[in-house]
């Protein structure tokens, strides 16, 4: 592993100019003394405060946001309005009323059906976005109840007609229910809606996509290939031949679920070994090592919750590996894709139990056309934070948290941070070449939490400088 100091005289010597992270002037401050970050070639604006926990967004045919707001269990609309790139709300109205709605949200691609759901069913409404109300409720799937991970992810097909993708998470931190498939924890299905009669059973009907998944919160779809991607919480507490090494240990994780058009996969439907198996981050903090990479699925000890049982890794080398791998604790809650398909996007929710928090953040994922990450599976550098908070040792209480994503016909970014009860615009500025963009090269260090190069945060700076251009800055600071 290179020294931190080879690291920062490498990074001083090779990268641009720095230059300091910018809102864009628009909006409110942030809320509770918030201190963003941003990387260069981007900027912010707080487009909404004040929200009750704000989680799954989306826009509808109208430009409007539909959010959940996890405080009032419903669906909110808020119209916006724009001037010289400032964006705000100019009114906001209650759509669903209280159903107990904590996360998931979908519309149609036509724009007039609205789907949402809390943590024991999933819903439909009729929808018109010229007047922001719903009628005609309908229960599409039942039997999602569970407790412990309560949200259940909601993806409507844009390759595949109908076909809505659900998630549901683990009931507790090691749920021995998972290893029992006919259970319905800790997995993603898919369910055709092109002629429902009678509510559908989660736990018994549906396209199995994947179980022995934790806690698959963030869920996309491949716009050119139609691939489905899952981004994964791994678990808390986990001890390995006597040893503590939830510190870095076990890696959260981006799953390749496959196809919703038929499109055979050998891993669809698959086992991905939880609870039983996790993927490595950190090698060198495991014992009995030799036959890890990053990314490679190990077995832990036993606990009670599994009731003393558990597997070895000769047993978890045999479930469906990771495609990609990073830091432990991050808490990822949202995967989106970009038009294109170069990019997928990632909200980082934090750590809650990290001596060092980490996440806190928005990044980016460099992607091929044809619908694969561009890193490989044991890569530790696969992100590029674009979006976080200064300091991370503020966390969680003064700072964002980010949950879920929409992105806008101009690519810009709407996401919401529930624990701030704030949307953030996140925009790519016109002119950068910046990390970010598909077709370019990641240089995130998979770790930080917060925007960084070569492994330095930021802490409100977009960039590192080259040596002789930071001593050049820095005089030009003070004679100025």
């Amino acid at each position: 592993m290179r020294s931190a100091i080879t690291t920062t005289l490498g990074a001083a010597l090779l990268l641009p100019s720095l230059a300091f992270a910018q809102s864009s002037g628009c909006g409110p401050a942030p809320s509770n003394g918030i201190r963003p970050s941003i990387a260069s070639g981007y900027t912010y604006q707080v487009v909404a405060t004040g929200l009750s926990r704000p989680r799954g967004i989306h826009i509808d045919t109208e430009g409007n946001l539909l959010v959940v707001e996890r405080g009032k269990g419903a669906v909110t609309a808020h119209t916006l309005e724009e001037e010289n790139g400032c964006v705000s709300i100019a009114s906001s109205t209650d759509v669903t009323g209280d159903v107990r709605l904590n996360h998931g949200i979908e519309l149609s691609p036509d724009g007039t059906t609205l789907y949402a759901s809390n943590s024991d069913d999933m819903f439909s409404w009729t929808y018109d976005p010229s007047t922001r109300t719903v009628s005609n409720r309908n229960t599409l799937i039942t039997n999602l109840t569970g407790v412990g991970h309560s949200t259940r992810t909601l993806l409507l097909s844009r390759k595949t007609e109908g076909m809505m993708v659900v998630s549901k998470g683990s009931m507790e931190n090691i749920d021995i229910l998972a290893y029992d498939v006919s259970t319905g924890s800790s997995q993603v299905k898919a369910f055709n809606l092109t002629n429902v009669t009678d509510p559908y059973d989660y736990n018994n009907e549906g396209l199995l996509m994947g179980w022995g998944l934790r806690n698959e919160v963030g869920i996309g779809e491949h716009p050119e290939s139609g691939g489905i991607w899952g981004i994964e919480n791994s678990a808390d507490e986990l001890f390995r031949h006597g040893v503590d090494i939830h510190r870095n240990n076990p890696a959260e994780k981006i799953n390749f679920l496959g196809y919703l058009d038929g499109t055979e996969y050998e891993y669809q439907g698959a086992n991905f070994g939880y609870p039983w198996c996790f993927p490595v981050w950190e090698v060198e903090e495991l014992p009995q090592n030799e036959n890890l990479t990053v990314g490679s699925q190990f077995a832990i000890d036993s606990t009670p919750e599994a009731n003393g049982q558990n597997r070895t890794d000769e047993y978890c080398a045999e479930t469906a590996p990771p495609r990609l791998s990073f830091q432990a604790h991050m808490a990822p809650l949202d995967i989106k894709f970009n038009n294109s398909g170069q990019e997928a996007w990632i909200a980082w929710h934090g750590s809650w139990n990290r001596d060092d928090p980490v996440g806190y953040a928005l990044s980016v994922v460099s992607w091929e056309q044809d619908g694969e990450p561009t890193d490989p599976p044991d890569s530790m550098t696969a992100k590029t934070d674009i979006f976080g908070n200064e300091d991370l040792s503020r966390c969680p209480g003064n700072c964002h948290r980010p949950v879920a994503m929409a992105i806008d016909a101009q690519g810009r970014i709407y996401l919401t941070s529930d624990s701030s009860g704030e949307i953030y615009l996140i925009t790519k500025l016109a002119d950068s070449d910046d990390g970010g963009d598909g077709d370019s090269d990641s240089d995130g260090d998979g770790g930080s939490g917060e925007p960084d190069i070569a492994g330095l945060p930021l802490h409100g700076q977009a960039r590192l400088c080259g040596l002789a251009a930071c001593l050049l800055s820095v005089l030009a600071f003070f004679v100025w």
